[in-house]
């Protein structure tokens, strides 16, 4: 498995020169149409440092096998770029958080099945959101996330990647949009080395949590720090809001163009402690006229003080 060959300091993102590395560990999610280890390749175009894709197709119950000849050509890919930072992001029709019985055990079953494919790759995030409780009340949707998450990790090998719980908006029933939620499922989950948390910038904004000034940004960034903590912070997902904040709406905007704004992302861009946990963009795609990725990207890098 291949690596970058500049040494980064984990506490200040500066390279071994003592200047600021402009890339930190930046990506995009990014489509896997043309192939598993394609979506490395042109991760690299983007000058890269970090990237997520979907294994399978996120919007059916049908699962994927992976072959020996794309596990090769994967590594190979990952050799080639550099690129170790890699996130997968598991169906958005999982829904561990559901009572009813079919869903959570085709959810459960979806979730381990991600756990082992992305295993194969060697990927080694893998990213859930919390799910919806769907009338059944807030408490008993956490306790399903936790019990399911179980599930999962008791029928899976200890080797399969580590699994984040993303912040959501809070949009209808979804549960996770309060850091203390999350903090909740935590500490029901038995193997707590296996599990850690996926910040969004967008969803945790929709929830109400401020970061477009340092001050509401020391505010939110100091509570997530008290209630959940840093450690069990493992990616970030780097995306603007359609909509206000505490809106509950899940809407994601290119990056200075919705309601959080530039600042919102310098702040984030330029916090040591952030440097070296893999950020991802998940913006809105353009059509072939229009490379949004390369904008979206380019103006994060740009938000980098030296």
């Amino acid at each position: 498995m291949g690596g970058n060959s500049m040494k980064l300091d984990r506490n200040t993102g500066n390279d071994e020169s003592g200047g600021v590395n402009r890339r930190c560990l930046l990506g995009a999610h990014l489509s896997i149409a043309e192939g598993l280890s394609e979506a490395l390749y042109r991760a690299k175009k983007y000058n890269c440092t970090a990237l997520q894709i979907f294994t399978k197709n996120a919007v059916t119950w049908k699962e994927r096998n992976i072959s020996e000849e794309e596990i090769h050509a994967f590594d190979k890919a990952r050799s080639e770029t550099g690129i170790v930072q890699i996130a997968s992001h598991a169906a958005y029709l999982l829904n561990i958080a559901s009572e009813d019985k079919k869903k959570r055990r085709i959810s459960i079953h979806g979730l381990a099945q991600e756990l082992i494919r992305s295993a194969r790759l060697e990927i080694p995030y893998v990213v859930l959101h919390p799910g919806s409780h769907m009338g059944s009340g807030e408490e008993a949707g956490i306790r399903n996330v936790a019990d399911g998450v179980n599930d999962v990790l008791k029928e899976t090998d200890p080797s399969t990647p580590r699994l984040l719980l993303e912040t959501t908006a809070g949009q209808g029933s979804g549960i996770g949009y309060a850091f203390g939620q999350l903090a909740d499922m935590l500490s029901r989950i038995n193997t707590p080395n296996r599990v850690g948390i996926c910040l969004d910038t967008s969803h945790i904004f929709a929830a109400g949590y401020d970061i477009r000034t340092q001050e509401a940004y020391d505010r939110t960034m100091e509570h997530f720090s008290d209630v959940i903590g840093f450690d069990r912070l493992y990616l970030i997902h780097l995306n603007d809001a359609k909509k206000e904040l505490g809106s509950r709406v899940d809407r994601h905007e290119h990056i200075g163009k919705g309601f959080i704004g530039l600042e919102g992302f310098a702040l984030v861009m330029n916090d040591p402690r952030f440097c070296m946990i893999p950020k991802i963009i998940e913006t809105p795609k353009g059509g072939a006229d229009i490379d949004f990725d390369r904008i979206n990207l380019d103006r994060l890098i740009g938000l980098l003080r030296s």
